[in-house]
């Protein structure tokens, strides 16, 4: 196992939390809020967490909940893991429509 610093589950937590919210992937919300843009408040929001990480998940059109992952070296690579965690469970998701 490798070890990862104590905030990661915090993050984790915290970018599932976002996605749903957004209903967006924090990635997407990364790339929408930057210094100088329109949306860049986002990132002031408490408890808002916009590293890539964080996916929604849907079932049959509708959003049933989100994913965070964190402790990747990038935010990349945690999109990368939580993908893969949605696509592990997407036929048993599907099976609910």
């Amino acid at each position: 196992m490798i070890a990862t610093p104590g905030h990661t589950p915090a993050t984790a937590s915290g970018k599932a939390w976002t996605a749903a919210t957004f209903r967006s992937s924090t990635s997407n919300l990364f790339a929408i809020s930057q210094p100088g843009m329109m949306q860049a408040g986002i990132r002031n929001l408490p408890g808002a967490v916009i590293i890539g990480g964080g996916l929604i998940v849907e079932s049959g059109g509708s959003l049933i909940g989100a994913i965070g992952v964190s402790g990747a070296p990038g935010g990349d690579t945690d999109e990368t893991c939580a993908k893969a965690g949605i696509e592990a469970i997407q036929s048993k998701l599907d099976f609910l429509n």
